[in-house]
């Protein structure tokens, strides 16, 4: 895999983001990263505006079409093709749960979640840290094909901690990096790697 490509499938991941917000992810270092970026840029497969980058329309041809011939042998690897399938299924599990954190029933009707019932939300986050432990085992078996995946186990475990030490900003806050955050930005590079689509 080229470092060119890496890059390109950063910023597809991350959508509009610098360089340090793309480096750790991709397993480049900063410069190195901000030097591709830069070159993308000049080649017409990035926008830069104000230090940050996007993916242009050729970028994203371009990146598209590259993905069988780097991903070949990842997706004939019966051992993370069987962990992706397995992710797939804890998913739904997540996005129930974010839809529980979001929303709350209050006399049989669904409501924004006002986060003025702690225990309510505490109840959430405990569900949360018991879907993050089915999720470590996946996690694993994805980054030991993938060693750059372990970007999203470390993350992951951080949000949970700080949501779990009351800072509940960190379970779906979409302004950081929070576990909501993190998880939907996995799903994305995963449905990259194996060549599938988001279903809605």
């Amino acid at each position: 895999m080229t470092p060119s490509h890496i890059v390109l499938h950063g910023l597809a991941i991350k959508k509009h983001a610098g360089p340090a917000d793309i480096a750790g992810l991709i397993g480049l270092d900063e410069t190195t990263t901000a030097t591709l970026l830069a070159k993308a840029a000049t080649g017409g497969r990035a926008v830069e505006v104000s230090g940050k980058y996007m993916l242009s329309g050729l970028g994203r041809i371009a990146l598209d079409a590259d993905y069988s011939r780097h991903y070949d042998e990842v997706r004939e690897n019966a051992a993370f093709m069987s962990a992706y399938e397995a992710f797939e299924v804890i998913n739904v599990t997540l996005k129930g749960l974010i839809t529980d954190w979001q929303t709350m029933e209050v006399g049989g009707q669904r409501v924004t979640n006002d986060h003025a019932n702690k225990s309510y939300d505490d109840g959430i986050i405990d569900r949360l840290g018991k879907l993050h432990e089915r999720a470590e085992g996946i996690l694993a078996k994805l980054s030991s094909v993938i060693p750059r995946m372990a970007y999203y186990s470390k993350g992951l475990l951080e949000a949970l901690e700080k949501a779990e030490d009351g800072d509940i900003a960190w379970v779906s806050d979409a302004k950081i990096e929070s576990y909501h955050t993190l998880w939907f930005e996995l799903h994305e590079d995963l449905l990259r790697i194996v060549g599938r689509i988001r279903s809605e």
